[in-house]
């Protein structure tokens, strides 16, 4: 369960930080800071990494601190945050017209 709750987390908190409207007078609009929190893979990745590196303070999640569990939450946190910001907005799944042709 405690992986669940660490996927829920990294997704919400990169979905805010990437997307959320209350972050836009301070995300950074260029730059290499501003490419990272455009995209929810790089951003991911590091709120994966910050989580890990606070799951002391909860009782949702715990995890090792070695470099290998913060690597790996870091990286599933990226893939598991883009994917489901690929499929999922603010209105709910997103859907694509096929229909049409190419």
């Amino acid at each position: 369960m405690g992986l669940i709750y660490f996927i829920l987390c990294a997704y919400g908190l990169t979905y805010m930080l990437v997307y959320g409207s209350i972050f836009n007078g301070v995300r950074p609009k260029k730059g290499k800071l501003g490419e990272l929190f455009h995209c929810p893979l790089c951003t991911g990745f590091w709120v994966g990494v910050f989580l890990w590196s606070i799951n002391c303070f909860t009782e949702l999640f715990t995890y090792d601190y070695n470099l290998i569990n913060g690597l790996l939450l870091g990286s599933l946190s990226a893939g598991t945050s883009y994917f489901l910001s690929m499929i999922l907005n603010d209105f709910g799944l997103k859907f694509r017209n096929t229909q049409g042709g190419e």
